[in-house]
């Protein structure tokens, strides 16, 4: 019998960081671009925060093979995934999580009228982003953006 440790629950590690008030950085609010910044890091994850005011969004993107979680901690996201060649949309309300495995592709937006805000935890900590274009009903790569170049 094994003794390795169990894997942790990336939706329970975020879950962990929904207070803002616990946050190492203070939380805000761009309009010119999306807000992020990484809350904790190990060997194993890291913990980002972002933040959404209405209209931002992140566009068709992978995440370069690293498996992950997130949860809306205020306000309301649209993930919007590829199924049958078009996307689907599903709403995530202020509490809901999401967990995703190493070959997922989405796109996530505030279409609400109220700023939103979550905590998303990858692992093994994000390498590449690879991001997409849905053109016929296939995923077309647009670009493939490398950690310490593009964010």
């Amino acid at each position: 019998m094994s003794h390795h440790r169990p894997e942790p629950d990336l939706l329970a590690l975020a879950t962990r960081w929904a207070d803002p008030a616990t946050w190492p950085v203070a939380l805000r609010f761009d309009p010119a671009e999306r807000w992020y910044a990484r809350l904790a890091a190990d060997a194993e994850h890291e913990v980002w925060a972002l933040s959404w005011l209405p209209g931002q969004g992140t566009g068709l993107h992978d995440h370069g093979g690293s498996a992950g979680a997130f949860r809306v901690v205020a306000g309301a996201l649209t993930e919007e995934t590829v199924g049958g060649g078009r996307l689907r949309p599903r709403l995530l309300p202020t509490g809901a999580g999401r967990r995703f495995g190493p070959r997922h592709v989405h796109a996530v937006t505030n279409r609400g009228a109220t700023p939103a805000v979550s905590v998303h935890v990858y692992r093994p900590a994000l390498r590449r982003m690879t991001r997409y274009h849905l053109l016929d009903g296939r995923l077309r790569v647009a670009e493939v953006a490398e950690a310490g170049r593009s964010w």
